[in-house]
């Protein structure tokens, strides 16, 4: 038997070639990886001393060669490809040992174009595919995870183990050309996402579906969060710790000093800004207090131990913020299954760099990021908004971007009163919020509305404003606008157009 290993990862890969040359396989290296072996003593033939063909082009060219490609493709099971073999002196080759330069590590520290091209591997993924071509015959490693594995079961690698060894490698090729694209910037109408799993969840949105949670290269975000405590995170905490997330990076939109958001079944149920962390989530909590339970609360801050009392009071599934005190793991310890998430702060740009994917059957929906990043707005009312209302209007706005289309929000002094959300209709969206903060003791008078679409029919105003709203902040798009517009005023109640819409279905 005869193996060829090339790698730039030698992890284990000593060990490795000492079991292959106990087992009487010839070895076949280059460059690096053929001084690590002959420093351990282990008897390896060059590439160059194989072939007859030194490396040229500062190691560019050195496997790409066709004595060790005819070895490695060659169908022993047909005559004619035995012959030629014999008539090119060319031995088969039946182990290929490959792993590539690191071009996403490279990727992640730096822009320079001459390093990035330099550590595109070439001979790396031409040997990996031409093996794994050749599985029948052909046995690829491209994992040193994975070398265990071949030692244990050398003796009996069967057909499944070697298909297994190539759909692996195939992935790992692929995966390394959608970094490459990803880093370059490609923008066509093919589309390579590669994911790399970074975990297991406990299960997905029911109990009876597998989940996993997958990282795109190159990417900040979410993949990068540090579990401090808790059970185990599951696919619907995934998706409610990034709405929080998301609102925690955004809310640098609306220059306050803290902002807390509780997120329950992926849309927000209560937000407020404050000036201490703490005050801003007690306002949030007091929005909603029953929807809260068992929801996700993100901090746009640090949580400390005056927050984390108050914290612990309660039933919640996650904690994510942008730190904590160690007097408030030491609190929050206390509830062993409450899960406290750590997650970077990441600038604007990086943030709007990502797309939102959704599954569809048989396919994928792909759209830019809606992000906010300025506030403007025209006022088409004869009244004005004061400058306290322009806030409420612009955290209104901020706070409804996120919840569930139809969306409206109602809220004061930068705290949510009530928030509709879901709706098939925006005037039961509107019933809806009134309705819980009715329930709730919370008068929504003096309040301001926000809406994520446009205001169909002046309903929205009749009713609104009848709950005690008394100034509104809509795309403003519809057919009726006008309408809309007469009812506000008649009631002498001020409106603005963000000729923007921000709909999340």
């Amino acid at each position: 038997m005869r193996a060829i290993i090339s790698v730039y990862d030698k992890s284990g890969i000593v060990e490795f070639a000492k079991f292959l040359k106990e087992k009487g396989v010839e070895i076949i290296s280059t460059g690096s990886t053929y001084t690590l072996l002959k420093e351990n003593g282990i008897n390896a033939k060059s590439v160059e001393n194989y072939t007859g063909f030194e490396e040229i082009l500062d190691g560019r060219v050195k496997t790409l060669q066709y004595k060790i490609h005819a070895g490695i493709l060659a169908d022993l099971s047909k005559p004619k490809h035995q012959e030629e073999l014999l008539a090119h002196n060319i031995e088969p080759i039946d182990i290929v040992v490959v792993n590539l330069y690191p071009f996403e590590q490279v990727a992640l520290r730096s822009n320079n174009e001459e390093e990035l091209i330099e550590n595109i591997d070439i001979g790396g993924p031409t040997l990996i595919r031409a093996a794994s071509k050749n599985y029948k015959r052909v046995l690829v490693v491209v994992d040193p995870k994975d070398y265990s594995k071949v030692m244990e079961n050398f003796d009996n690698i069967d057909l499944e183990f070697r298909k297994k060894c190539a759909l692996k490698a195939f992935a790992l090729t692929s995966y390394y050309d959608s970094v490459i694209v990803e880093k370059f910037g490609y923008r066509g109408d093919v589309l390579n996402v590669g994911l790399k799993l970074k975990k297991f969840l406990r299960y997905g949105e029911n109990p009876h579906q597998t989940a996993n949670f997958f990282r795109l290269p190159l990417k900040k975000g979410l993949p990068n969060m540090v579990q401090l405590q808790g059970k185990e995170i599951s696919f619907n905490n995934i998706l409610d710790i990034d709405i929080a997330y998301r609102m925690m990076i955004e809310s640098n939109f609306l220059n306050k000093t803290c902002m807390c958001a509780i997120i329950k079944h992926n849309t927000p149920c209560g937000a407020a800004c404050a000036d201490s962390a703490q005050e801003a989530y007690e306002k949030a909590l007091f929005g909603d207090p029953v929807s809260a339970f068992g929801g996700i609360v993100g901090i746009n801050d640090t949580v400390d131990g005056n927050l984390a009392k108050k914290i612990s009071e309660r039933f919640y599934e996650v904690v994510v913020a942008f730190d904590f005190k160690q007097e408030a793991l030491s609190i929050l310890s206390k509830k062993k299954n409450l899960i406290l998430v750590k997650v970077d702060k990441i600038d604007l740009n990086s943030y709007k760099n990502n797309k939102d994917i959704k599954s569809v059957i048989g396919g994928f929906v792909v759209q830019d990021i809606d992000y906010m990043s300025e506030f403007s707005y025209e006022t088409v009312t004869k009244a004005q908004s004061t400058d306290k209302q322009i806030e409420d209007l612009k955290f209104a706005w901020f706070v409804a971007k996120f919840a569930k289309s139809n969306a409206i929000c109602f809220a004061l002094n930068s705290q949510t009163l009530a928030i509709g959300a879901g709706q098939t209709s925006r005037v039961d969206a509107i019933k809806c919020a009134a309705q819980k903060a009715k329930d709730l003791g919370i008068g929504l008078a003096g309040s301001v509305l926000a809406s994520d679409g446009f205001f169909p029919f002046r309903d929205n105003i009749d009713v609104a404003k009848s709950y005690g709203a008394v100034a509104f902040i809509q795309p403003g798009g519809s057919i009726r606008d006008e309408e809309v517009i007469k009812a506000c005023n008649e009631y002498n109640l001020p409106m603005v157009f963000t000729k923007k819409r921000h709909f999340r279905h």
